[in-house]
């Protein structure tokens, strides 16, 4: 069952612009080691595995009635997919020295709850894919990521739904980046301190993933 905290951070229709104010990710530089897409800490974003994630994406677009209309309305989708991948990253690293752990049985039980609101697995995929640019296979991460978030948020004593909440694990999630030396390579942008993002858009870290599946409803 659901902790009180985990549901109202959930449900909390703010958080789709939760930590959106404040620089969270440091441009390091645009030297890139060859072959890869981005270094985070070291560890090689390979273009290989961009290139496959992004693949699947479009494939999963293509398989589907609006499928064209997707894909035009996911023009940026290597770039955005990156962004999700450093910020992937980011979290895990956070996660790891906040002691944060999520279990796949959570995920599942998230997952699961997500399906049951938008009326089956099909439908939370469709919608996940349209909103979110997310291929089927990706969606369980991207899950892990939120509830990381919001682990980090309880470990360190931050209330999501206070005033000064986004601004505090904002600030975490910025010193755990600014300590893995990210370094993108230029073919795809480069970090944006203004905005938290690779590129120019801003970028929440934590959405509301409820209200997406009650939206799946009506897909």
């Amino acid at each position: 069952m659901e902790s009180p905290r985990r549901r109202s951070a959930l449900t909390l229709s703010a958080v789709a612009a939760l930590l959106a104010a404040t620089p969270l990710l440091t441009a390091c530089g645009n030297d890139a080691h060859p072959g890869a897409a981005a270094l985070v800490k070291g560890d090689r974003i390979s273009m290989a595995q961009l290139q496959a994630r992004v693949g699947a994406v479009r494939d999963a677009q293509r398989a589907e009635p609006q499928g064209e209309q997707m894909i035009k309305q996911s023009g940026k989708l290597t770039r955005a997919t990156l962004d999700g991948m450093i910020r992937e990253r980011v979290v895990a690293q956070a996660a790891k020295d906040a002691g944060a752990g999520v279990s796949r049985r959570e995920v599942q039980q998230v997952r699961g709850e997500l399906e049951k609101q938008a009326g089956g697995k099909k439908q939370l995929e469709t919608v996940w894919l349209r909103q979110h640019h997310l291929a089927p296979d990706d969606i369980d991460d991207f899950i892990r990521m939120q509830l990381r978030i919001e682990k980090i948020a309880a470990a360190k004593g931050i209330d999501l739904m206070s005033p000064e909440g986004p601004q505090r694990i904002n600030a975490q999630l910025s010193r755990v980046a600014d300590d893995m030396k990210i370094n993108v390579n230029p073919r795809y942008g480069e970090w944006n301190t203004r905005t938290s993002s690779l590129g120019g858009d801003r970028a929440p870290w934590l959405r509301e993933l409820s209200g997406e599946a009650d939206r799946a409803q009506g897909a």
